[in-house]
């Protein structure tokens, strides 16, 4: 078993300019001259952890985390209307991640995320495989229109009832049509009110995905306060009804480019949200990747995939 290490905070924090109005916060933990690695939050929307980090050995890790566009502590945050979203695309947070290295003055570094964290993770690899050492992702995604497709209306079939008050947030005549693009309209709504309902309901459905897995926890996604459900809805909607800007099959297509870096792909078997097939066929086409199939998770997580994901970062302070 691996020890979780004494809580770390950060030793350096600060705001990246990116040009275009945006601001990105930015942390780094553990030893300036450890070996780099980059963590990576999902959503996307959700924020970096503010809690201190007990994965990383603070002795050999020097780790660097940041809010993703108009989430967390970067500005402006999508919970105001006025924030330009046509800024954030998948292109701007790869941008965003090189420009983040180049700035700390960093070669090259470990990338660790998961869910959207995934996709991101795996889009950046794949566009600079030569600066990256290794990968680790819990829980799987890649982003495709069909995992999109069966997260928002397929895992209804499980909850018709939830999906039924899901596909009612929004206006009559929209039900039937596209819902994540009719979501990201309300969550640009100049009232308040309608951007928080508009929240509210979108995260009652995404908690209802969770809740009968073997570790669900209640409140796992609407227990923030509501300017980070509007703006962890806004940003989701705004990616989700766009297919994230990747092409279906991108991901999973581009796999060769990650030949040589070493990873490891932790999935829980009960994921309701991220169905393992998704971590199947993306080990498949990664040689390079072990996968490691953890029966008592789903997209919750468990101790069993958290020692799992633990073991991989230990394993690999040391190449």
């Amino acid at each position: 078993m691996v020890e979780l290490h004494p809580p770390t905070g950060p030793y350096d924090s600060g705001f990246l300019d990116t040009g275009d109005g945006n601001r990105i916060y930015y942390e780094q933990l553990g030893n300036p001259r450890g070996k780099p690695a980059l963590n990576v939050h999902g959503g996307p929307g959700s924020g970096a952890p503010r809690r201190p980090t007990r994965a990383w050995d603070p002795e050999r890790y020097r780790v660097v985390r940041f809010d993703q566009r108009n989430c967390g502590r970067s500005t402006p945050h999508a919970s105001d209307p006025a924030a330009d979203m046509s800024l954030n695309t998948t292109r701007h947070l790869i941008e965003d991640i090189e420009r983040l290295r180049e700035h700390l003055g960093i070669e090259r570094w470990l990338l660790n995320g998961g869910s959207w964290g995934a996709t991101l993770v795996l889009a950046y690899a794949q566009q600079h495989p030569e600066r990256v050492t290794e990968i680790v992702v819990p829980a799987v995604m890649t982003s495709r229109r069909s995992e999109i497709d069966w997260l928002y209306r397929g895992a209804g079939r499980f909850h018709p009832e939830a999906w039924d008050r899901f596909r009612d947030g929004v206006p009559e005549d929209e039900r039937d049509g596209d819902l994540l693009a009719a979501y990201a309209r309300l969550t640009e709504h100049p009232d308040r009110a309608v951007r928080a309902r508009a929240a509210a309901d979108w995260l009652a459905w995404e908690d209802a995905v969770v809740s009968n897995e073997p570790n669900g926890v209640p409140g796992m996604y609407s227990d923030r306060e509501v300017d980070a459900q509007i703006a962890f809805v806004r940003i989701c909607a705004h990616y989700f009804s766009n297919g994230a800007w990747l092409e279906e099959d991108q991901l999973l297509r581009n796999a060769h480019r990650l030949a040589g870096i070493p990873g490891v792909l932790v999935h829980g078997r009960h994921d309701m949200g991220c169905p393992v097939q998704t971590a199947w066929e993306l080990a498949k086409a990664w040689p390079d990747a072990r996968l490691h199939i953890v029966e008592d998770s789903g997209h919750a997580g468990s101790e069993a995939m958290q020692q799992v994901v633990r073991s991989a970062i230990e394993e690999f302070k040391d190449r």
